[in-house]
């Protein structure tokens, strides 16, 4: 299991992610960069893969676009749903990986927002996975997906740590109201591009004591440019445009957090 297939961090995904995202600005424009590229490219349907709790996906249809939404875990396809039913609105969410995904329509758009692509741990699983959708996919659709350019200090410093040497992260409230804090620890191997680590999140009671403490496992693939383009064009898409996060910015040579890959199907 990986750090998302969890019920408890499904549960209170939007909750540390809204604590995450007041420090961390690289998803200022998020869902309004999402929401420009479906109507650039989403005239024949969007499907939102990898959507976690829908935070694109609850947006782009409350504006107005026709969208579906897929995850690999069931517990965020569920708690997704349930935002949808509150809000009045009708989905088709698919719990389904997203090397088999296949919802019996074609779509003109494919969006893999955040990290979701980063969590495919193998090259044939990252082919698969791009070929499927690739299937799923119009003639000449887009696709779009997220990776960042490994960064060699912060790589080495990854091969000193291991998977327990836990660093603070963030405090946030979790649906309960409760304070929690997570920590993170991450080690790196480079044979396989592979960051294995755990998250911990610990829970506080009112007088300040841990009273809950749970290890949850994430694992994720450090892709190189020159490897995402190479594997884009053997799968049959071609590269129409890097952006170096949310606001249309051409991505330079410079190492960048936040690449944006606009793919179209050959």
């Amino acid at each position: 299991m990986d750090l998302h297939d969890y019920k408890d961090v499904a549960e209170n995904y939007d909750n540390y992610l809204e604590a995450m995202y007041e420090t961390n600005d690289n998803h200022e424009g998020f869902c309004e960069f999402y929401l420009e590229l479906s109507k650039r490219y989403g005239q024949g349907g969007v499907v939102d893969i990898a959507c976690g709790t829908g935070a694109v996906l609850l947006y782009l249809v409350r504006h107005g676009i026709e969208a579906d939404g897929t995850d690999l875990s069931a517990e965020m396809c569920r708690v997704a749903k349930e935002k949808a039913e509150k809000m009045g609105l009708n989905l088709n969410v698919y719990p389904a990986d997203m090397t088999e995904f296949d919802s019996g329509r074609r779509y003109s758009l494919a969006i893999i927002a955040r990290s979701g692509f980063m969590h495919l741990p193998t090259p044939e699983l990252q082919r698969k996975a791009l070929l499927n959708i690739k299937n799923c996919l119009t003639d000449d659709g887009i696709l779009t997906l997220n990776t960042f350019d490994p960064f060699p200090p912060i790589q080495a410093a990854q091969m000193q740590t291991s998977p327990q040497d836990f660093k603070f992260r963030l405090e946030y409230t979790n649906r309960n109201g409760q304070r929690e804090k997570i920590y993170n620890a991450v080690s790196y191997d480079p044979v396989s591009q592979l960051m294995h680590g755990n998250w911990k999140f610990e829970t506080y009671d009112e007088a300040g004591n841990v009273v809950e403490e749970r290890i949850r496992p994430l694992t994720m693939r450090q892709t190189y440019r020159q490897e995402m383009i190479w594997l884009a064009e053997l799968c049959g898409f071609e590269v129409v445009e890097l952006y170096d996060g949310y606001h249309w910015n051409k991505a330079g040579n410079f190492p960048v957090k936040n690449l944006i890959w606009i793919l179209r199907k050959k």
